[in-house]
């Protein structure tokens, strides 16, 4: 399995982060979030799913599997990166879904101190009934979701109506998409500028938790 790596090894915290389902883990969404998180001290461990992977190696392009078949990638994701200090998985849109459905087994086996979800896919596009919130509503595992107040996959007002574990906190990017990109002249912010602010928002609650 393929890692990129950003910070220093001996950083207090590592945060292990997959991609979304149809871009690989070297995007500039995933290089401005990884730098940023490196930025403020952290090691960023970066990891592609088996399919994504298969593409890199010019394998057919097919969809990804069900987020659910994904699961054993990502506990082997975690296996092979055996982090001694304190470990922080997740990742962008269904790689951030991916790991928080192992969020809970894995801390419980003292694997994984807090989970990172950068634009959650809380429903399809179109299909708020779809709800992608069942595990959410009772995890156990400390949680960040850094969410565009307008993304398609869930809006803040439709978010903030879930009954979501009062472990889960949300940083909100203010007229960001699922990319947390924000349209030109509304907010006199730009997609870097978010992803900074994710950064860096990711990076002082993950120092709040690894301090207890």
């Amino acid at each position: 399995m393929d890692v990129l790596f950003d910070g220093e090894a001996d950083a207090p915290a590592t945060v292990l982060l997959a991609h979304g389902a149809g871009a690989p883990m070297d995007t500039p969404f995933m290089d401005g979030v990884a730098a940023g998180l490196a930025a403020a001290g952290l090691r960023v461990a970066r990891f592609e799913f088996a399919y994504m992977a298969a593409r890199r190696q010019g394998g057919a392009k097919r969809p990804p599997p069900r987020a659910e078949r994904l699961c054993d990638d990502y506990r082997a994701a975690v296996a092979a990166l055996g982090a001694g200090g304190p470990l922080v998985i997740g990742g962008k849109s269904m790689g951030g879904r991916v790991a928080s459905l192992v969020a809970d087994e894995l801390r419980g086996a003292g694997r994984v101190a807090g989970l990172l979800c950068l634009g959650y896919p809380f429903h399809p596009p179109g299909k708020p009934e779809r709800l992608r919130t069942a595990h959410l509503e009772a995890i156990e595992t400390p949680t960040l979701i850094c969410q565009g107040t307008r993304d398609p996959f869930g809006r803040r007002e439709e978010v903030e109506t879930y009954a979501l574990s009062p472990r889960v906190s949300l940083l909100w990017l203010e007229d960001g998409d699922h990319d947390l990109k924000p349209r030109k002249g509304v907010t006199g912010a730009t997609q870097d500028d978010h992803l900074a602010a994710a950064a860096q928002g990711a990076a002082d609650w993950i120092g709040d938790l690894v301090r207890g």
